[in-house]
């Protein structure tokens, strides 16, 4: 039937085109070798209605005026023949010349003309209104399905005679095959759009499948899949058929382009997504082994359509909907660039509303199980879970705004819904669209999508966005535009892969989202998580702390249902694995730490050794039956009360400086433990020295309790002999030099060596006598000589914070003496002002720095403290004895009393030493090395702030903290001057100089 051209066709909205469109329409009837065709198309450009069609075509879509232009014979037959028994014909003639076809380039030429001719065809019907919407996305459907039918059947067919598959009946290869390829998403429900990509799954049915070549089975159907793609997208002289995404598929990132059902079945059996279940609706076998693909979706739809639902399977559905922003009444849509597909209130908000509702109602009531989106509405009517006139409503604009994103896909044939971003191009649509004014299809466009998204908003009104300040979503196979929108807002550098690792803890590949259940807790936490992880420095790189944390947790349900239950613990664990490294690998070491956290007593005073830290040790290492035991339960003792401690210091209970106290009890604990225990070790193969003993000596920071978070430790070992034995009493019998040194080298490895719960601490030995040159081990005659003749001045500053913390108690006397003694003997002041000098001078040298914020080693910093404090020490301990203290803050105080340095100038050095570890403890937690005054972060900044003047107001900005911070350096570093550097320039260098290589 000869098809009817009305006077409703949309003008050109470019004259120019639709002229050079009529001029190439003449030219190729011109050109035909058909002396009919060429008086046909003369006479058909000459009538008004032909002429119109050519000018709105060829004005409007430079796409399809080429197609219109180049196809006069095809143009002809519709003409003439009508749309529906043209578009009939041209599907048989494909499959009846192809349906046999061995050659695939041929197969894919002759799909490709075809989907040439029908995408003209079906345009040219959608544009004169002779076809409706479901004619039209049934057509695009039918002639993509027969496409994949085609190559499927050559593909197996190829197969069969290359001897890798055995087919039952050759001749209809698809047959007993146990191939099955379902059309997904707009193609399983007939609803293609005009540029659309189809959606497929490939899978087999192992159970099925018959091969001579059983190993090479997967392969088999892999280079089927990888064929079928290549003939349906692949772009060639003469086009593509249809983009073809594999996406949907079980897990696609971790599995093959062609699953096994037996795989399939697992994956849907276990951790099969709500968004798949959506998905699934509309899945339908379009191609391979007909029973096979009904087979498989028998199986699925327990798995879509689940009879019993409790509350949290019912939460877990709204999800898809609650990711969503949208907001009944509240409109921030604007026309140019709207996306019409993803955005508010565009096409999938119309599917979800009708999925999201089948998925719970679907269960119980067969009657709503069906896949086109307007159909599944008026089901969903029929039984009373939507009104009357919400369903006209949104089935009105569907039919609008599929229309608008036809026409928008056929101006270049582009895969595209949104509206173009500039006014000539809205112009440009609303002409092609029909419309005289770009006004009125502006004013049409928003009503619409203002409807669809009130409509969308009132589903499931009563439960709690999962949006957050936009779009969350998580689902499907492609980036939301609106979630990388707000991502990239919540300051996330990379949203994608923000996408993608959210998206792949919902794929069940993690011990703790195995659970459906896990999922379902974790998907209601996504949006704080995400919000608690933004407020860090580096958002990117939180999220994939946490990500390393859920990928050791043995299980999910119990910790996710903590977080939902405890706000701030969920906010606890962003802010660690966002901004402080060290604690961050310790949680992920140890995940149950933070049932220790949520114990009412985590956030109270940190406890003293004396105070029930040690009798808390002694509860824990009680329990170890041997050795190894022993050190494990040592580092999950120790790491388990430094996290502890680090978290205090992250939410400014206590800081760097209160902290050292206790952290320094951890290692007076744990040390001398380790060393009785490495003694019995060692005694049990090598027997014990007669009248030996040894202690291990604390220098450092740890000598002087001020240990942080992230310190190793300095430790020296000195042992004494009374009585003469020459070798110890065991099977394995050592001298007493090779004894006291393998000893302390098993100590060093019992606190050093790597085990899953990390490291104990790391050791620096190279405080002993002599250094790296000297033993590891020395004797106390050879210490006492040593530190009377030979020691460096350097050494001796370090020997000011000397403290014995394990081993025998009578030779730990001895040992303090020697120390004390050593530190007050007389000493030449003019060569001792200059060493110090001199040293520190070396040490600018090497590791100066202008940033105040290395505040180990910027000028006014902690070394330039505690050099005055050491110089002060060894200047006047000789007289005044009293003056020594390991600890810097008390040694300025006891130089005050003494009246080797003023009260002013030791208080303000006090408490200048004190902001610096402060800042020191929050900055070992929270920077992986030194901080970059050009990379703090609001977060960052905040906590410097509150860690460095804890009982002040905070600056208004990092560059007043900085102002400040160096401000006070600078004051330090002119005491420093004033009490060492210049006093030190005024003499004369002495004869003997410092060693030059410093530890």
């Amino acid at each position: 039937m000869p098809i009817v051209l009305s006077a409703a066709l949309p003008k050109a909205f470019d004259a120019a085109q639709a002229a050079l469109g009529v001029e190439r329409w003449l030219q190729q009837a011109a050109a035909s070798a058909d002396p009919e065709l060429r008086t046909w198309a003369e006479g058909f450009a000459a009538t008004s209605p032909g002429r119109t069609l050519i000018d709105a075509v060829c004005g409007n879509s430079p796409y399809l005026g080429h197609s219109l232009t180049r196809e006069l014979p095809f143009v002809r037959r519709i003409v003439e023949d009508g749309f529906e028994a043209t578009f009939d014909a041209l599907l048989a003639t494909l499959a009846a010349e192809y349906a046999g076809e061995r050659a695939m380039d041929r197969l894919m030429t002759g799909l490709r003309l075809a989907k040439r001719r029908a995408a003209l065809l079906i345009a040219l019907a959608d544009i004169t209104g002779a076809w409706t919407l479901e004619q039209v996305t049934g057509a695009l459907s039918e002639l993509a399905e027969t496409a994949v039918r085609l190559a499927a059947a050559h593909l197996l067919r190829r197969a069969g005679e290359a001897g890798t598959l055995t087919l039952p009946d050759p001749q209809r290869p698809w047959v007993g095959s146990g191939l099955i390829v379902l059309g997904m998403g707009k193609l399983g429900g007939r609803e293609l759009n005009y540029s659309s990509d189809i959606d497929l799954i490939v899978l087999y049915d192992d159970a099925v499948v018959r091969t001579p070549q059983p190993d090479n089975l997967a392969r088999t159907f892999i280079r089927i899949a990888r064929d079928l793609v290549r003939i349906m997208d692949e772009h060639t002289k003469d086009g593509y058929v249809f983009r073809t995404d594999l996406r949907l598929r079980p897990d696609p990132g971790a599995t093959p382009l062609a699953v096994s059902v037996s795989a399939a079945e697992i994956y849907y059996g276990s951790v099969g997504q709500n968004w798949e279940r959506a998905a699934m609706i509309k899945a339908r076998a379009i191609a391979g082994d007909p029973e096979a693909g009904a087979s498989f979706l028998r199986f699925l739809e327990p798995f879509i359509w689940r009879r019993n639902l409790d509350f949290a399977a019912i939460q877990d559905i709204h999800s898809i909907k609650r990711q969503i922003n949208a907001h009944k009444g509240h409109r921030e849509v604007t026309v140019n660039g709207h996306d019409i597909k993803v955005g508010r209130g565009g096409i999938r908000e119309i599917e979800f509303f009708a999925q999201t509702q089948q998925l719970i109602f679907g269960g119980r009531d067969t009657r709503v199980r069906i896949a086109p989106t307007l159909l599944a509405n008026e089901a969903l009517c029929g039984i009373g879970r939507v009104p009357p006139q919400t369903v006209e409503e949104l089935a009105e604009a569907y039919r609008f705004l599929r229309r608008v994103e036809h026409r928008i896909q056929m101006t270049n044939d582009q895969q595209t819904h949104r509206i173009p971003a500039d006014d000539e191009g809205v112009a440009h649509l609303a002409t092609f669209l029909g419309y005289d004014d770009p006004a009125d299809f502006r004013a049409d466009l928003l009503a619409r999508l203002g409807r669809v998204e009130d409509r969308y908003a009132e589903l499931f009104e009563e439960a709690p966005s999962l949006s957050g300040p936009g779009n969350l979503v998580f689902t499907g196979t492609d980036d939301d535009p609106g979630t990388v929108e707000t991502l990239r807002g919540m300051g996330y550098a990379d949203p994608s892969r923000v996408i993608a690792v959210v998206s792949s803890w919902h794929r069940g590949r993690y011990r703790a989202t195995r659970s459906a259940r896990a999922r379902e807790l974790l998907t209601e936490l996504t949006p704080a998580l995400l919000a608690d992880l933004a407020k860090t420095p580096a958002p990117d790189t939180a999220l994939m702390n946490f990500d390393g944390f859920l990928a050791r947790l043995p299980a999910g349900v119990g910790l996710f249902s903590l977080f939902v239950a405890n706000p701030w613990l969920l906010a606890l664990v962003a802010e660690i694995l966002g901004t402080a490294p060290q604690l961050a690998a310790t949680l992920s070491r140890n995940p149950s730490l933070l049932d220790a956290v949520i114990s009412p007593d985590f956030f109270d005073p940190l406890p003293t050794k004396d105070a029930g830290l040690a009798e808390d040790h002694a509860r824990v290492i009680a329990a170890a039956r041997d050795f190894e035991d022993a050190l494990t339960l040592s580092r999950r003792w120790t790491n388990d009360q430094r996290f502890r401690a680090g978290a205090h210091i992250l939410r400014g209970i206590t800081d760097g400086d209160r902290c050292g106290l206790f952290l320094s009890d951890l290692a007076d604990i744990v040390v001398p433990d380790l060393a009785r225990r490495v003694e019995e070790e060692f005694a049990a193969r090598h027997g014990r020295i007669p009248g030996g003993a040894w202690v291990v000596v604390a220098m450092g920071k740890l000598g002087s309790r001020q240990l942080t978070v992230t310190s190793d430790i300095d430790l020296i070992v000195i042992y004494d002999i009374q009585g003469g034995a020459r070798m110890s009493d065991g099977a394995k019998p050592l001298s007493p030099n090779e004894y006291y040194i393998k000893l302390t080298q098993r100590l060093t490895n019992a606190i050093t060596a790597p085990m899953a719960d990390g490291r104990l601490y790391e050791v620096d030995m190279r405080l002993r006598p002599s250094g790296n040159a000297g033993p590891l081990a020395t004797s106390l005659d050879a210490f006492v000589k040593y530190q009377a003749g030979d020691a460096w001045t350097w050494e001796q500053m370090a020997l000011t914070r000397a403290r014995v913390i394990g081993g025998d108690p009578a030779l730990a006397e001895r040992v303090s003496k020697a120390v004390c003694d050593a530190l007050t003997a007389p000493r030449d002041p003019d060569k001792l002002l200059w060493d110090v000098a001199d040293m520190r001078r070396r040490i600018d040298k090497e590791f100066g720095t202008p940033n105040p914020w290395n505040v180990k080693y910027a000028r006014g910093g902690l070394i330039d403290i505690e050099f005055i404090a050491q110089y002060l020490q060894l200047r006047f301990a000789h007289e005044r004895p009293e003056i020594l203290h390991i600890g810097t803050a008390k040694a300025l105080q006891s130089a005050a009393r003494t009246g080797a340095l003023e009260l002013e100038v030791a208080a303000e050095l006090e408490a200048t030493l004190r902001l610096w570890r402060r800042v020191q403890g929050f900055l070992r937690l929270t920077t992986a090395g030194v901080l970059d005054p050009e990379q703090v972060s609001p977060t960052l900044f905040a906590g410097l702030a509150r860690a460095a003047f804890p009982d002040e107001e905070a600056p208004v900005d990092f560059a007043a903290l900085d102002s400040r911070i160096r401000a006070i350096a600078a004051r330090a570093h002119a005491r420093y001057r004033a009490l060492v550097e210049e006093p030190a320039s005024r003499l004369t260098p002495p004869a003997s100089q410092q060693d030059p290589k410093l530890p």
